[in-house]
């Protein structure tokens, strides 16, 4: 094979793409870096026109692998042997999941468009914001209900690829329970379109002598084989929410079901590159109310949890003390997130702030929201919950929002939270390295005082907020970035948590992914045995590890802390 060593892999790149290839300093550092604490530089960013373009990059990467005998110190550009692709769209992942030193392609640049809008469903490309695709949707009373916190930041692409989740999951569930399909560029460098296939047309596609026929035999013998699915069985996670590893205990038996589709929801971009999206949405209802508990200590949580899931409301969120007191810091930035007049929203908060002069700061706060056709229907779910909870002398505190607008001082407080820390404390930074797990709801009020104890043992500066009814939190402590011993605590910390976290039969990742920092532990949580089947998965969808190599499966402790964007631990 012959290469071109005076071209730079920019230069290639433009002659067989349409769209802008970039290699400027201001782009590589802009794309160095996502929410988390890793820098990882790329060599290019290429902004692609359209699916051909994607397609054109991976026969370009894959005619730049090393084969066997292909000696890497003989490859062009360096010692790197061959180039990899990796999908970027917003770059919220607070995981590491977008960073490559190789090729990023850009998605929001061209890839960003609202293609068919129906009745009850959509298809869209992948680097539209979210933000953008709600505004379509609404237009027709339509929702797609799998939104994350960072609704007005991420893109749709974001969320089918981390699988992600938000402030109603409990109702609704996560991203994959609305993809019909996706078209993706494979590691052949063709389109495909997955779905779910059963009966006669699973049949058909398993006889199908092609690429894709060859991709759904060797998938559907995986899941199908009785040592396999023995295995599977038994690593499937306990727990309601989970991005972590694949979901080979969702994608059907193999024989009489297989939904590839569902494979690729949550592979993080490491199975290939998705091009359009097919959701399914549901209409949501218009009017809202809110019960506020205001909890004393952790404890009460094992009444309260089951007290609240037995109402069945639409959404179950918390945020602790820190979370509550670093709002009332910054109220003139939450105003301004809420685009609200600081006035207003100051005297909406006196009530909360006289409570915590008087009483003290609640250890946490929950909001349980409820939705319904008309406001009187959902108002009565809200105060017969309060009432309820009003009636057991041991909370603190319970109130009723009577409406959306009431509410949403609380909902701005649980969503810019992050944002707020992200950029307002000086001389600290986020480190969401133990920021997505999950564990059943039931145990909360035996793992959350054992989670102190850890985490007292460190001196870290931490919000913890979260969907308390599905047993998943995100806790965001603030590091000083100069801070030799900060390596080594995340290094530490982690370990103790998510070993925590996995004695409690939960999961590391409930919405984030793995990307860089879970990817070590993902073989702790599932086992060797179903960790070989991930490796499995990989190699079947891409044999020369082109697709954003290093996530999910295949990065090590030390591989990961030393993408660390820290100073060197101190010996």
């Amino acid at each position: 094979m012959l290469y071109n060593y005076c071209m730079s892999l920019a230069e290639e790149l433009r002659a067989v793409v349409r769209g802008e290839v970039d290699d400027t300093a201001a782009t590589l550092e802009k794309n160095s870096r996502d929410a988390s604490l890793f820098k990882v530089t790329p060599q290019v960013v290429v902004r692609p026109k359209d699916a051909q373009d994607i397609c054109a990059v991976v026969k370009f990467v894959s005619t730049n692998v090393c084969r066997d005998g292909d000696a890497a110190a003989d490859r062009p550009h360096g010692s790197k042997c061959g180039y990899s692709i990796t999908a970027r769209s917003a770059g919220t992942d607070m995981s590491g999941g977008p960073l490559s030193d190789s090729i990023v392609l850009d998605m929001t640049a061209h890839l960003n468009k609202l293609v068919e809008l129906g009745e009850e469903e959509a298809i869209v490309e992948p680097g539209m914001y979210f933000r953008d695709f709600d505004k379509e949707t609404k237009k027709k009373n339509l929702e797609l209900p799998s939104y994350t916190a960072s609704r007005e930041l991420n893109t749709v692409g974001g969320m089918v690829g981390n699988n992600s989740g938000g402030e109603k999951n409990l109702k609704y569930g996560k991203t994959a329970r609305y993809v019909e399909g996706l078209e993706v560029v494979l590691a052949d460098g063709n389109v495909h379109t997955l779905k779910n296939m059963e009966g006669d047309e699973l049949r058909q596609k398993l006889a199908e002598q092609s690429y894709e026929g060859d991709i759904y035999r060797r998938v559907a013998s995986l899941v199908s084989t009785p040592a396999y699915k023995a295995i599977i069985e038994a690593a499937k996670p306990k727990v309601e929410k989970n991005s972590s590893g694949y979901a080979l205990w969702d994608i059907g038996d193999g024989l009489t079901r297989l939904n590839l589709a569902r494979l690729m929801v949550g592979s993080q971009g490491t199975l290939g590159i998705t091009t359009k999206i097919h959701f399914k949405l549901v209409h949501p209802k218009p009017y809202s109310a809110m019960t506020i508990i205001f909890v004393k200590n952790l404890a009460q949580l094992g009444e309260l949890v089951p007290e609240v899931l037995k109402y069945k409301p639409d959404s179950f969120e918390s945020y602790d003390d820190h979370t509550f007191s670093i709002a009332m810091r910054y109220l003139p930035e939450l105003a301004t997130q809420m685009k609200a007049g600081m006035i207003s929203l100051g005297i909406s908060f006196l009530p909360e702030l006289w409570m915590a002069l008087t009483g003290g700061i609640p250890k946490l706060v929950l909001i349980v929201e409820f939705c319904a056709d008309t406001q009187a229907e959902a108002l009565s779910k809200a105060q017969k919950l309060a009432a309820e909870v009003h009636a057991n002398a041991d909370h603190q505190s319970v109130r009723v929002a009577p409406n959306a607008a009431a509410a949403r001082k609380y909902w701005a407080v649980r969503r810019e939270s992050f944002n707020l820390l992200r950029k307002k404390v000086r001389g600290k930074r986020t480190a969401p390295f133990i920021d997505d797990f999950v564990v059943p709801p039931a145990v909360l009020p035996e793992f959350l005082p054992k989670l102190e104890v850890i985490l007292s043992k460190y001196k870290l500066t931490y919000t913890i907020a979260g969907h308390v009814g599905d047993g998943n939190f995100h806790i965001i402590p603030l590091v000083d970035p100069a801070d030799p011993t900060i390596r080594r605590t995340i290094d530490e910390l982690s370990h103790k948590v998510y070993d925590l976290v996995i004695s409690y039969h939960g999961s590391i990742s409930g919405e984030h992914n793995d990307g860089l920092i879970r990817t070590p532990y993902v073989e702790k949580m599932f086992g060797s045995a179903m960790y070989a089947l991930f490796m499995e998965v990989k190699k079947i969808f891409d044999p020369h590890n082109i697709f954003n190599p290093g996530k999910k499966v295949g990065t090590n402790f030390s591989d990961a802390l030393s993408k660390l964007d820290l100073p060197p631990a101190k010996k």
